[in-house]
């Protein structure tokens, strides 16, 4: 037996149980030492824009722009920024509070769906916008938190991801009610829904963010429960989670990365956005961190998305009230 496995032997037998699980991911052989992105400084060229808290990012590869949606009094919501950085133009139209924001980007559809938590006329809803703010559709009952499936409500839903196909995915539940994942169709039917309030399989405590891999897999971050949880995009089965990567603090938002090799997960208590390795077709197994980006204390790094084209990430941090974008080094 080698004298570093000895060493390492020696170093867990000192430790706790769970110091001993932390201590695995550290030292884990999946890890990557060296930094797999660095942080573009100069962007956005006006950081100034950011007059309010940034809870979400959304990227629009097709046509190079960025979307950032913030809360605040007398604050623009919606903030549009070339990939470059260049500050365009911003619209407020119908948005109270927005926790989540997607840009869906096809040849036949180029659109922004916004998940509004308020509470007042224009809260618990899904709404669809053009490119520059136009109000197209609304999900939900305006105003009014709701469980109902006909017609459709939600309470405090925290993220929406749209497929190329226009199929939908929706987790309800940021802190209401509900503890809701919903797949509906591209007019707006349930394909299937799962989820309610607990701890056990298919069950949720705060699902906060999803998205969906290109072998069929959704994708969800089970924040109060501090794990991941993994469906079948066909039939909303169950296929498996993963928490050994969370116990210091749950997953905040979850997206892949380009080339579908690992997930950029958020937490957002512990300032931190962890790179894992994405398993391979047909199994789930166990979360391997491969690298970290440690960020300052009270960042709160809220929400995340990754541009499909150049493998940025771009990261809203609602503590410090901006969005930084980490560029890949290779």
């Amino acid at each position: 037996m080698g004298s570093a496995v000895v060493a390492l032997l020696v170093f867990y037998c000192a430790l706790s149980g769970s110091q001993v699980l932390r201590a695995i991911a550290f030292y884990s052989p999946w890890r990557i030492e060296q930094q797999l992105y660095k942080l573009d400084v100069g962007w956005p060229k006006r950081p100034e824009y950011f007059t309010g808290q940034t809870f979400c990012v959304a990227v629009d590869p097709l046509h190079d722009l960025v979307y950032v949606a913030q809360r605040g009094t007398n604050v623009p919501k919606v903030l549009v920024f070339s990939d470059e950085g260049n500050f365009l133009h911003a619209w407020n139209s119908t948005v109270e509070m927005p926790h989540g924001i997607f840009a869906v980007s096809t040849p036949t559809d180029t659109s922004v769906w916004i998940t509004d938590v308020g509470s007042g006329e224009y809260g618990h809803t899904v709404k669809q916008y053009s490119p520059s703010g136009k109000l197209i559709q609304i999900l939900g009952t305006q105003g009014k938190a709701g469980s109902g499936l006909n017609p459709l409500q939600f309470d405090q839903p925290a993220e929406i991801f749209v497929e190329q196909t226009g199929e939908i995915y929706i987790v309800d539940g940021d802190g209401g009610m509900n503890n809701r994942l919903f797949k509906l169709s591209t007019d707006f039917q349930e394909i299937w829904l799962r989820g309610e309030n607990g701890t056990g399989a298919g069950q949720f405590k705060i699902p906060h963010s999803v998205t969906v891999d290109s072998v069929g897999r959704v994708w969800v971050a089970d924040r109060g429960n501090k794990r991941i949880q993994v469906f079948d995009k066909v039939t909303g089965e169950w296929l498996g989670s993963w928490s050994s990567c969370f116990l210091e603090d749950g997953p905040s938002s979850v997206r892949l990365t380009t080339n579908e090799k690992y997930l950029i997960v958020v937490q957002l208590n512990i300032n931190r956005v962890s790179i894992l390795a994405a398993p391979p077709i047909g199994s789930i197994g166990d979360c391997h961190v491969v690298n970290i980006i440690q960020l300052a204390d009270e960042v709160k790094p809220h929400l995340v998305d990754v541009n499909v084209k150049t493998g940025a990430i771009y990261v809203a941090e609602i503590g410090a009230q901006q969005v930084q974008k980490y560029v890949p080094l290779n």
